[in-house]
């Protein structure tokens, strides 16, 4: 089996939501760039919730508008045995660590599981963080995952309760007058 490897996180120091996946493709490990496959609709999805065509962006500016939604994004696995994409073919998977990334984002308020597998994962990385951060467990963007798009962005539409940082109670806009 061949050994595969994640990318990097793109997050910053003001990313509010967490997106994870299981562990990239076949198509998007060639490419180097998360969700490549163009069957894969995590960026239709992801541009639904937030407002923007993602889709007709370059790769660098879908992941600066991310960024700029307070968006961030990486996988559960770091590397593991997997011959093709799908996640029922992942063997001998090293865990990301994905605590110490939730602590190291000071807005962080949600992560977002993108399928079974990156939540059966993910939630059992991150149950120290139970009761710190809500977890929102969405249907997979894989084109193997058949659910129809319109009931995929139904729950993922979800996200964006997420998206802003309610006020601070002591700010003139949180008070009543």
């Amino acid at each position: 089996m061949t050994q595969k490897r994640c990318f990097a996180p793109v997050v910053d120091a003001n990313t509010r939501i967490l997106v994870l996946g299981s562990l990239p493709g076949e198509v998007s490990l060639a490419q180097a760039q998360y969700y490549a496959h163009k069957q894969n609709r995590f960026w239709s999805l992801i541009g639904d919730v937030t407002g923007e065509d993602l889709p007709g962006f370059d790769y660098p500016t879908r992941l600066q508008a991310l960024l700029r939604h307070r968006v961030g994004l990486w996988d559960v696995v770091a590397e593991a045995q997997r011959e093709g994409s799908l996640d029922s073919r992942i063997r001998n998977h090293a865990s990301n660590d994905l605590l110490a990334l939730v602590e190291s984002l000071p807005h962080l308020a949600a992560v977002a599981f993108n399928g079974g597998t990156a939540a059966r994962l993910g939630m059992r990385a991150l149950q120290d963080a139970v009761g710190r951060v809500e977890f929102i467990s969405l249907p997979s963007s894989s084109p193997a995952y058949t659910l129809p798009y319109a009931e995929k962005l139904k729950a993922w539409l979800a996200l964006r309760d997420w998206l802003t940082e309610p006020p601070a109670a002591d700010t003139p806009s949180s008070r009543a007058r």
